[in-house]
C-alpha cells in the first residue's frame, strides 16, 4: 500500500497538457503596457479546484499538466508576515484547524470588509503552525470525490507557488505563468499585514516584475491596483476584478461605473485588464438561460484591457439553466453532477473574451480547441 508521501506525489498527476490553440484577437496599444493577446488563455482557478482540495501544490500541478497557461494563488498573510496562498484569511473551511484542540482558544469573530465572519485567521498563526495544519475541500458536499484528499496537502507559500511555476515550466517545457490575487487589502493593511511589500518582494526576486512577464497581479480594489502602479511602481501587468454588482471595499464608487465607456477610458491608464464576473460578458435570462453578449467585450477592446472573466465550473449548479444535464434520476437535474460546460465555455470564448478562470483546466483547454 502506498504511504501518504507517495499519495502526495500521485496527487500531483495528470494526463499530458494538450496543445495550445491560438485565438485570432490583435493586440491593441495603450501606452505600452498592454498583455499582447496571443492566445486565448486557461487560468486554473485555484489550480484544479474540480479535482484537488484548491490552493495546494498539488492542485496548481494538476490544473498546469492538465494544460493551464496560469495557476492562480490567493494571497494572504500570516501572523509573521508570510504570503501564502489561501481562499480567504479564514482558514476554518479550508483547512483541518477546526479539528485540532491546540487552536481551539483562536477561534474569533472579525469584520472583514464589513462582514462579520467568525472563524480561524490566519494572521492569528505563524508559518511554523500554519504548516502544521492540512489542506481540505471547501465544497464537500458539491464534490465529493475530493475529500478522499483532505489531510494529505499542506498549505504552500507563495514562495513556494512559484518555485513550483519554475519547475512546471521547465518539465512541460512551455511558460506556466501565475495569477496572484491580493485577498482583502485593506483589511491587511488595517491589521499591519500589508500584502503589497512581500508580494512585490517575491516577484521581483523571480524576475517577474515586467509587463510581458508571465503574471498578471489581481485585486477587487482598484486602489490597490493604482497604488502598485504608482506608488510601488511594478510594471507587471495588472488586472481589476469586477463583480457584477456593489462596490470594492472603502470605495464609494461602483463597480459598474468603472466598466462604463468613460471609467474604461480612465483605468486603462493605470491597469491591463478586467477579471469580471462572467454575468457581464453573457448575462442570464429570467428563467436562468443564457442571454446575449454585452457590449462589455468590444468597449474593453477599444481601450487596450485584457479581460478574464470567472468563474467556469461543470456542475450543473454553476451552469446556465440551459446547459445543465438532466440525470434520469431523483432530483432530475442533480446540481452535482457535469453539465455541458465545455458548450458554455465555447460560447464565452466566441464572444470574444481573451482568457478564462476555470475549476476544471482540461475543460478550458477541450472548450479553446473547439471554440477557434
Amino acid at each position: 500500500m502506498a504511504d501518504r508521501r507517495s499519495l502526495l506525489k500521485i496527487g500531483t498527476l495528470a494526463a499530458g497538457s494538450i496543445p495550445l490553440v491560438a485565438a485570432a484577437t490583435p493586440a491593441s496599444a495603450h501606452d505600452g503596457r498592454e498583455q499582447p493577446r496571443h492566445r486565448t488563455l486557461v487560468i486554473g482557478h485555484r489550480g484544479a479546484a474540480g479535482y484537488r482540495p484548491e490552493h495546494t501544490l498539488a492542485s496548481y500541478e494538476l490544473a498546469a499538466r492538465m494544460g493551464a497557461d496560469f495557476i492562480e494563488p490567493d494571497l494572504v498573510s500570516t501572523k509573521d508576515g508570510v504570503l501564502i496562498a489561501r481562499h480567504e484569511p479564514e482558514i476554518g473551511g479550508t483547512t483541518d484547524v477546526s479539528k485540532r484542540p491546540e487552536f481551539a482558544g483562536r477561534r474569533k469573530t472579525v469584520l472583514l470588509d464589513g462582514v462579520s465572519v467568525t472563524g480561524w485567521f490566519t494572521e492569528d498563526f505563524t508559518l511554523a503552525e500554519i504548516k502544521t495544519l492540512r489542506a481540505v475541500e471547501r465544497l464537500p458536499a458539491v464534490r465529493q470525490r475530493n475529500t478522499m484528499y483532505d489531510g494529505l496537502f499542506e498549505v504552500p507559500t507563495f514562495e513556494e507557488v512559484l518555485q513550483l511555476r519554475e519547475r512546471l515550466s521547465r518539465e512541460l517545457r512551455r511558460e506556466i505563468g501565475v495569477y496572484p490575487e491580493t485577498k482583502h487589502p485593506t483589511y491587511h493593511r488595517a491589521i499591519g499585514l500589508a500584502l503589497e511589500p512581500a508580494l512585490i518582494k517575491a516577484v521581483r526576486k523571480h524576475d517577474l516584475d515586467h509587463r510581458d512577464a508571465p503574471i498578471f497581479i489581481q485585486s477587487f480594489e482598484y486602489a490597490n491596483l493604482k497604488a502598485l502602479r504608482q506608488q510601488s511602481g511594478v510594471r507587471a501587468p495588472l488586472v481589476f476584478l469586477q463583480s457584477a454588482a456593489g462596490t470594492p471595499f472603502s470605495d464609494p464608487r461602483p463597480y459598474a461605473d468603472y466598466v462604463s465607456p468613460a471609467g474604461l477610458a480612465e483605468i486603462s491608464k493605470v491597469i491591463n485588464g478586467l477579471g469580471p464576473d462572467k454575468s457581464m460578458i453573457i448575462p442570464r435570462n429570467a428563467d436562468g438561460t443564457l442571454a446575449q453578449p454585452t457590449p462589455l467585450v468590444a468597449n474593453a477592446h477599444d481601450v487596450g484591457l485584457v479581460l478574464h472573466p470567472y468563474t467556469f465550473r461543470a456542475e450543473n449548479q454553476f451552469l446556465p439553466a440551459d446547459y445543465r444535464v438532466p440525470t434520469g434520476t431523483v432530483p432530475a437535474v442533480d446540481p452535482n453532477a457535469y453539465g455541458r460546460a465545455i458548450d458554455e465555455q465555447v460560447a464565452f470564448l466566441r464572444a470574444g473574451i481573451d482568457g478564462l478562470f476555470t475549476d476544471q483546466a482540461d475543460i478550458g483547454v477541450l472548450a479553446r480547441s473547439y471554440a477557434f
